[in-house]
């Protein structure tokens, strides 16, 4: 008999362990490097990021999380239409989203769900409008201020005084606070945090004053560092995403690191505020919450900071996955994740098949601790930006181990790094001969698969960005 019970009890359990959660909330944050978590073997020793070392000790670290193009609008269409930016054609921090784009949300909305938008949104500098897909909406232009902001809710300019990050908080929990369990929710969660000029919360301004900046080896000016590198970085380096003249002269580099650190203290408190209602409330065994970052970050190497370049720090973002009795605590999956999979692996959640218009596919299984089918290896792609023209357009793709990159538009080497052996890509193996191979077959690859999903193409730009091509347009 006792054996029966306990047979009974472990079927309970398993069955219970495998609960699929309903709701989802989908936290973003702006410009956060992947290993700039306090619980990282890479981040900095003097971090701190309790809150999102709680999510992974609660549930899983997705380690190699990455973007299709490392900059704060493509990234965001691409997590909303789970599409390359070659094929919903937001390409820059300019561009208006197309008409006709359909927002994953919208596919929520026909399936029951109650949807709530929270935050930055970007697509279109100078509008705060309510957009396609979400029943509640706070939101502001642009990149909007660190403090005192104007929301746009539900179409009423309401302005507000405190501390963006917060109040981002605030809206987030009354949302969740307003659910009355009988309808299914997304939550969108989108921060403003951390991207420049950064300003921390007043409690958290100079936290991090008297602490010493870990340069990285790539930031040092040496013939070792540039000797196999393309012209264009070393070139960089001394224009307004390098160390030597930062946001022209604009900015101290070691300031910069420690307010940036700072910064993300708040946003930090603020993912731990999420979980902590959902726990209070019951809402935690039936909500999968996943945490990601638009991009990454370059904090030194290469002597570059910022995004945009295919190096490893600005493409690969943190993301973690929480789902108590779903997602086993303290869980890692070296798989990879892209932003374009967000859409998919939410529609497989709650049971909506994939449509053919995303060029992502669902990373549902890695969660439950499954193989994805396939491997990993991600298509990278930026386009040269007449308002920062420091960055050449670039295509990359990057496998498990090797990641090869491609320069349009600039008479200057490509590179090819063996990721295992060169994780801080100190050494362009281009022109290594034993390498050709490798190269010819990544190269061969990556125009396949940019032809496979339609982007042999250069988007052209009106030359000063969108509100001068709208004006010769119309004169």
């Amino acid at each position: 008999m006792m054996r029966y019970w306990l047979l009974l009890f472990g079927f309970l359990l398993a069955t219970t362990a495998q609960a699929q959660p309903r709701n989802v909330v989908f936290i973003l944050s702006d410009d956060h490097r992947y290993d700039f978590m306090g619980f990282h073997p890479n981040a900095p020793d003097f971090l701190e990021t309790p809150g999102l070392d709680r999510m992974a000790a609660e549930g899983m670290h997705v380690e190699n999380a990455f973007v299709t193009t490392s900059l704060c609008s493509p990234s965001r269409a691409s997590i909303l239409t789970g599409q390359y930016a070659h094929h919903h054609g937001v390409v820059d921090n300019q561009q208006l989203v197309p008409e006709g784009t359909r927002f994953f949300p919208e596919d929520l909305q026909e399936a029951g769900y109650r949807t709530g938008y929270i935050g930055k949104w970007h697509m279109g500098e100078n509008t705060d409008r309510p957009r396609p897909g979400f029943d509640h909406w706070v939101s502001f232009r642009g990149q909007g201020p660190y403090r005192n902001p104007t929301f746009n809710i539900n179409g009423e300019q309401v302005p507000r005084e405190g501390y963006t990050t917060d109040l981002l908080t605030e809206y987030a929990l009354n949302f969740l606070k307003e659910q009355d369990g009988e309808e299914p929710f997304f939550l969108y969660l989108s921060h403003k945090a951390v991207h420049a000029d950064f300003e921390p919360a007043d409690r958290h301004a100079d936290r991090y004053a008297d602490v010493d900046i870990p340069y990285p080896a790539s930031m040092a000016n040496t013939e070792s560092n540039y000797r196999t590198k393309p012209d264009w970085v070393r070139e960089q380096r001394y224009g307004w995403h390098g160390v030597a003249y930062p946001y022209q002269g604009e900015l101290d580099f070691d300031a910069t690191y420690r307010r940036y650190a700072e910064a993300l203290l708040a946003l930090d408190e603020g993912v731990n505020s999420v979980l902590d209602y959902l726990e209070e409330s019951g809402l935690a065994e039936n909500t999968l919450v996943i945490y990601m970052g638009d991009n990454g970050f370059m904090l030194g190497e290469h002597g570059l900071i910022d995004k945009r370049q295919a190096y490893e720090e600005s493409i690969r973002v943190p993301m973690l996955a929480w789902a108590p009795g779903y997602i086993t605590p303290g869980s890692k999956t070296e798989q990879m994740a892209r932003n374009i999979d967000i859409a998919p692996t939410i529609f497989e959640l709650i049971g909506i098949g994939k449509p053919d218009r995303m060029d992502g596919r669902s990373f549902l299984p890695a969660l439950r601790g499954e193989e994805l089918e396939g491997g990993g290896e991600l298509l990278y792609e930026y386009y040269w930006e007449y308002p920062f023209p420091h960055t050449p357009t670039v295509f990359a793709l990057r496998g498990d181990r090797y990641k090869f990159m491609f320069y349009h538009g600039v008479w200057d080497k490509n590179e090819f790094y063996d990721l295992e052996n060169d994780p801080r890509e100190l050494r362009n193996l281009i022109d290594v001969p034993e390498y050709q191979a490798q190269i010819r077959e990544f190269e061969r690859r990556l125009w396949e698969r940019m032809a496979e999903t339609d982007g042999m193409k250069i988007p052209l730009k009106p030359m000063g960005g969108w509100q001068a091509g709208e004006r010769l347009l119309h004169e």
